[in-house]
């Protein structure tokens, strides 16, 4: 397998399925420039199974080839397969990968992006590899960049029980008084994905906290606990 047999046969499948009459709309909701073939989702699976089956890479080199090649692509529906090819072969998502999807995510700069390569890729490392991760998050949460603070925030979410809570917290209040939707976003889904696994956790931080978390945020990370009855809605008022 190479690099450019994968990237011939994704887009080739991806021509075939191109629906103009849909780019347009999808790149409106997407808020880019960038142009679309205009495939949703669905139609697009067939083509992730067999560019997984057809394509496996032999080693790291040749995974992150791949996913490069695919990313390098001009429309949008061949990052969507480069992050789908790169989330589903867990082998090679490690920290030998991590030079490269921080490049992703500057890169991608969006939250369609961003969000999967956060959740699934950066993560899972993360999850596997915690001691030499943990202190890579920790510059992250500070970089210039929103969207890596973004998913150093987000880094977690899939974490559960085994979620650094020391951690997830401090990157909570350090960006506590941002502006960027992104991140007060952020901030909320992290604490809330955080609840299902420690609710009394979650809830005392949000009371702890409600004066230097915005309105979002708090909202956000308090969806989970109200939906549960773990925690009423004027709870976090200030008044």
């Amino acid at each position: 397998m190479s690099a450019k047999e994968l990237v011939d046969y994704v887009v080739g499948e991806f021509e075939s399925l191109a629906n103009p009459e849909q780019a347009k709309p999808m790149a409106a909701y997407m808020k880019t420039t960038q142009p679309f073939y205009g495939i949703k989702k669905p139609e697009r699976v067939p083509v992730y199974r067999q560019m997984k089956k057809r394509f496996p890479p032999k080693n790291q080199r040749a995974y992150l080839a791949a996913v490069k090649e695919l990313w390098t692509r001009p429309h949008r529906e061949c990052q969507y397969a480069a992050l789908e090819y790169a989330c589903y072969f867990k082998d090679f998502v490690n920290a030998g990968s991590m030079e490269f999807y921080e490049q992703l995510v500057r890169e991608g700069a969006w939250w369609d992006l961003v969000d999967v390569i956060a959740a699934h890729l950066v993560g899972k490392v993360l999850l596997k590899d915690r001691e030499t991760l943990a202190p890579v998050m920790d510059q992250w949460i500070d970089d210039d960049d929103c969207w890596i603070r973004r998913t150093a925030l987000l880094s977690q979410c899939r974490h559960k029980e085994k979620t650094d809570e020391k951690q997830l917290f401090s990157h909570c209040l350090k960006r506590a008084n941002e502006k960027e939707f992104f991140i007060r976003k952020a901030i909320g889904w992290a604490l809330r994905e955080y609840s299902y696994a420690d609710p009394k956790a979650v809830k005392s931080f949000l009371l702890e906290n409600k004066a230097k978390l915005s309105g979002l945020s708090l909202r956000e990370g308090a969806k989970g606990l109200i939906r549960n009855g773990l925690m009423e809605k004027s709870e976090l008022s200030l008044h």
